[in-house]
């Protein structure tokens, strides 16, 4: 399938960027040297790995907006395809349906996409903008305010309301490394919702009728705008991604518009786009990689033989310690394998991309 011949380079440049930031996040060669704009904030505060999800939701409202794809059945076999797929890979590759994740990156996607569809569907531009203040207000007064099953208001780990319903709702299938609550929870997602509306009024902004100089002033703008609103509400209601925030909706909303608005300016007003080639195969491609690379990362950790002293080593491992640690410090041997994989994924994306092969979902 060939991609659109009308679509925005700067939209595929600035997703494919965001996904192979993605990629590179997810596979250090060692988890525990990992430099640290490459791993998320513990809790309250932001790093630059905590901007990739929401940098991809937002894209999916523009995305939406930018679609020509209208009716409902579509939309929800979409949404169905992409929870689906990240059912899928949760439990790649046993399938332990007792303990299988239900939440994670793609079945959010899935929701906030449904969601976005409808709101696009039912609202215009004031509407949008009202119920996304509504979603921020929402997930304010619902963490600061509403007592939950276990306990009083609380914006702390395992204790807040968020986690709270975790455990009842979701109770076996979370997030394995907590198994008390889920980044990808239920209430976060309300907020997350509300990235994808911000997206749906960038893509507006970006189908309107202004010249390009004027698209970029109003990116650029409200970008800072939203940037300041959250830096400011963050005094009182911390910028959080596994609670994904009023504040971090704000901030991360107001970053992804700012720096869309500058690559719209270099690639499509300006005309430079020889530069964004790797970031395009990577856009025209974003979820057969997200998911290519997900299900080669589980086989590489779970193909194992034994090792010294009894111990098991996996394929990942292997490579690693064979290829890379012989010959670089811990941290850079991590970054290595991460970089390494990110240049297999993108030889593979280009020969795709050649046969013009585009994996919808």
């Amino acid at each position: 399938m060939k991609p659109d011949t009308d679509r925005l380079v700067s939209l595929d440049a600035f997703r494919g960027a965001t996904i192979a930031a993605m990629i590179l996040v997810n596979n250090p060669g060692d988890g525990d040297h990992v430099y640290w704009p490459l791993d998320h904030a513990p809790w309250n505060g932001w790093t630059p790995t905590d901007l990739v999800f929401p940098f991809f939701l937002f894209m999916v409202g523009m995305s939406l907006t930018l679609s020509r794809r209208q009716e409902a059945g579509p939309a929800m076999a979409r949404a169905a395809r992409l929870i689906g797929l990240g059912l899928f890979m949760a439990g790649f590759p046993y399938f332990h349906l007792s303990t299988l994740r239900w939440p994670g990156v793609l079945t959010r996607i899935g929701l906030c996409y449904l969601a976005a569809w409808a709101v696009k569907r039912t609202l215009q531009v004031r509407g949008q903008v009202v119920l996304a203040a509504l979603l921020l207000l929402g997930d304010w007064y619902l963490m600061t305010r509403v007592s939950g099953p276990e306990g009083p208001p609380s914006l702390d780990v395992g204790t807040n309301l968020a986690a709270q319903v975790d455990r009842v709702v979701l109770t076996g299938h979370m997030w394995k490394q907590t198994k008390t609550w889920d980044p990808e929870g239920l209430l976060s997602t309300l907020p997350a919702i509300a990235t994808t509306v911000l997206g749906l009024l960038a893509g507006e902004w970006l189908r309107s009728r202004r010249d390009g100089n004027a698209k970029t002033a109003g990116f650029l703008g409200a970008g800072l705008a939203l940037v300041g609103a959250g830096l400011l509400l963050d005094g009182t209601f911390p910028i959080n991604k596994n609670l994904w925030t009023s504040s971090y909706v704000l901030f991360t909303g107001g970053m992804a518009a700012y720096l869309f608005g500058l690559t719209y300016w270099v690639v499509d007003v300006r005309g430079h786009r020889a530069w964004t080639r790797p970031f395009v195969v990577y856009g025209r491609n974003a979820i057969a990689v997200f998911v290519g690379s997900g299900l080669l990362a589980r086989l590489l950790s779970l193909i194992k033989w034994p090792g010294p002293g009894g111990t098991t080593v996996s394929l990942q491992e292997r490579i690693y310690d064979t290829f890379f640690v012989p010959w670089a410090s811990p941290i850079n041997a991590s970054l290595a394998f991460a970089l390494a994989t990110i240049a297999f994924w993108y030889l593979v994306l280009l020969s795709m991309d050649r046969r013009g092969i585009y994996l919808k979902v």
